[in-house]
C-alpha cells in the first residue's frame, strides 16, 4: 500500500480522497507570487527522492498515459553514461525536447529534433556534458538548480523548463534535495513531491538488483537516501510524500495530487 503525507494545500485533494493514507501535517510553505521571467505556462512539478525509490518508473507511467500534458525536463550531468544510456535519447524512443546548455551545434544534434506537427515526449536519460561546459553555463546563470553528487555535477537548465512550458505542458523536474532547496529560492512556484521507498532495506535490494553499483557507491547512495528521507520531514519542504511500496497505488496517488493541474492543461489544450 502506498502511503501519502501532505500539508493543507488548496492545490491537492483532501485527505479523504486517499486510500488508507498516513497523513503528516506540515506547515504550508509560503506561496511565490508568480513565475520568473520567461517561465510562463503550466505550473511545473518537482519530483524528488532517493535513487531506487521508483521515480523513473512513475514518470514513465505518467508520460505514457498523459504524454500530451506532461513534459520531462531533461537534466544535465558530467558523469559518464551508463550502459544503454544515450545523450538525450531515452527508452520510449520518442521525440526529445531541444533544450540544455548552450552548444555551438544546430538543433539536429543527436537526440534533439525539431518539434513535429504532432510531437511526442521523451523520458530521456541526461544531456552528458563535460565539467568545463557545465561550470561555464552555471556561471552564466543558465541553470535553475545544480548539485554535485559522487564527484559529478547534475543540474536543470532554464532552457529545459522553457522548452516544455512553451508547448503548454506541465514540466516535470527530477532533482535531489539540494536541487529542491535551490528551486525554492526562485519564483518558479512548482508542486513539490517526494517519493521514498518503504525502508532502506528495500531500497538496498532494489539498488543491488540493478547491478550498476559498487559497494562503495551503494554505501554512498544509502547514506544519501537516509539523509534525504529524514530531511523530507522538514515542514514546508514538500507538498506531498509518497511511500512507494505499491507501484499502482503510488501512481494513483501521484495522479490525484496532480489532478487539478492536469485538468487545467486539458482545458487549455481544448480551447
Amino acid at each position: 500500500m502506498a502511503s501519502c503525507f501532505f500539508p493543507e494545500r488548496a492545490q491537492l485533494p483532501p485527505c479523504k480522497a486517499w486510500p488508507h493514507p498516513t497523513v503528516r501535517r506540515m506547515q504550508p510553505q509560503a506561496e511565490h507570487r508568480g513565475y520568473s521571467e520567461g517561465m510562463s505556462g503550466p505550473r511545473p512539478v518537482v519530483l524528488s527522492g532517493p535513487s531506487g525509490a521508483g521515480k523513473s518508473t512513475l514518470l514513465k507511467k505518467l508520460l505514457q498515459e498523459h504524454g500530451s500534458i506532461f513534459g520531462f525536463s531533461v537534466s544535465h550531468t558530467t558523469r559518464d553514461p551508463r550502459p544503454g544510456e544515450e545523450n538525450g535519447k531515452g527508452e520510449l524512443g520518442q521525440l526529445a525536447l531541444c533544450s540544455g546548455t548552450r552548444r555551438r551545434q544546430p538543433d539536429t544534434r543527436q537526440g534533439c529534433l525539431r518539434p513535429a506537427s504532432r510531437p511526442r515526449l521523451l523520458l530521456a536519460d541526461y544531456y552528458f556534458v563535460t565539467r568545463e561546459v557545465m561550470q561555464r553555463d552555471i556561471a552564466a546563470g543558465d541553470f535553475i538548480e545544480h548539485a554535485e553528487f559522487s564527484g559529478n555535477l547534475y543540474g536543470t537548465s532554464k532552457a529545459a523548463v522553457r522548452a516544455v512550458q512553451a508547448m503548454n505542458r506541465i514540466c516535470v523536474l527530477d532533482v535531489d534535495l539540494q536541487g529542491v532547496r535551490n528551486i525554492k529560492k526562485t519564483d518558479l512556484r512548482p508542486i513539490y513531491i517526494f517519493v521514498q521507498p518503504p525502508s532502506l532495506d528495500v531500497l538496498e535490494q532494489r539498488l543491488r538488483q540493478r547491478n550498476t553499483e559498487t559497494e562503495e557507491s551503494l554505501a554512498k547512495r544509502l547514506a544519501a537516501a537516509r539523509a534525504d528521507m529524514e530531511s523530507s520531514k522538514e515542514p514546508g519542504l514538500f507538498d506531498l510524500i509518497i511511500v512507494n511500496d505499491s507501484l499502482d497505488k503510488a501512481y494513483w496517488a501521484l495522479k490525484e495530487a496532480l489532478s487539478e493541474e492536469i485538468k487545467k492543461a486539458q482545458a487549455t489544450g481544448q480551447s
